[in-house]
């Protein structure tokens, strides 16, 4: 879990470092096309005999795969890496809290308020675009969880997701074709995006299918906690990004709200998933821990 955690947030900040050259928009372009190279040949969905019903969630997965890509890494791009993936974590956490209308989950939730206020502490200079691209990301997660509900039942193991990426792949490809045609796609620029994908996609994908078969759902979600941690880490040392007191505080307090929330969750049998890994070995999974990633199984962070 530590190794998937941490491998996707080196993997942003690397992304980062080409950002220059080729705009955030371009680090997406490459992204996908690297996670489409590996799951589409790992998981082979059957894209022919695909029908309408499994085809329209993965249409509109592939859509929130694009949007949310493109909208944390203009966050990360204009407010650090760090407070963008402690809004986007604000996306996951608002979907569980709706989920509850306990006394509990509603202090959580005026928690996580205070901590995205403490965080950003608006103000004349704060950039509210920026600000605004990571809640777009984070809305764009929790989308992603409920579309990956439906995929996930449609198709099997890594297929959705996979089919998903091809055609989000495709929609940027304009995008990698206009940087390959005025020369801009080489270099460094070429190298730190190919690593954003390998380092945030394929890494996490097999680490967390791994974690996933030994380790509780809910103790996995608590764990994906410390994702907005790692990124002020990673921002830390290979962008030297340093967060004030302020964004630390409200780092800690959106993380702690988060872990609260998976940890006083009482789910029953009846809203437990049932779902299989790629061996097809059956796991249990419950809607409030269970934060979903790219692989439509695992829990991490789907950037």
């Amino acid at each position: 879990m530590l190794t998937g955690a941490t491998s996707n947030q080196v993997g942003a900040a690397l992304g980062a470092h080409a950002f220059d050259a080729i705009a955030p928009l371009g680090v997406v372009a490459v992204r996908q096309l690297v996670a489409a190279t590996v799951l589409l040949p790992v998981s082979r969905p059957p894209l022919g005999r695909m029908t309408w019903r499994q085809w329209w969630p993965t249409l509109l997965l592939a859509g929130v795969f694009a949007c949310m890509n493109l909208a944390l890494y203009t966050a990360v791009d204009r407010i650090g890496l760090a407070l963008a993936v402690t809004l986007e974590f604000l996306g996951p956490l608002a979907l569980a809290l709706t989920a509850s209308r306990s006394r509990a989950d509603l202090l959580t939730a005026a928690a996580a308020g205070v901590g995205v206020y403490v965080l950003v502490l608006p103000g004349p200079s704060s950039d509210y675009l920026g600000v605004t691209a990571g809640v777009l990301a984070g809305a764009c997660w929790a989308a992603y969880i409920l579309l990956n509900r439906v995929v996930g039942a449609r198709l099997p193991g890594l297929q959705g997701p996979a089919a998903a990426t091809g055609v989000c792949a495709l929609v940027y490809l304009p995008v990698l074709l206009g940087l390959v045609g005025r020369g801009g796609l080489g270099g460094l620029p070429l190298v730190y995006a190919v690593a954003a994908g390998l380092l945030s996609s394929v890494v996490p994908y097999a680490a967390d299918l791994t974690a996933l078969r030994y380790v509780p759902a809910r103790f996995f979600g608590v764990f994906m906690s410390c994702h907005p941690v790692l990124a002020a880490l990673a921002g830390l040392v290979l962008l030297g990004q340093f967060l004030a007191l302020h964004e630390w505080l409200g780092v800690a307090v959106v993380v702690a709200a988060n872990a609260v929330s998976v940890v006083t969750s009482a789910p029953s049998p009846r809203t437990a998933q049932t779902v299989a890994d790629p061996g097809g070995r059956p796991q249990r999974r419950w809607p409030r821990a269970a934060y979903g990633t790219s692989t439509g199984v695992a829990a991490a962070d789907p950037q």
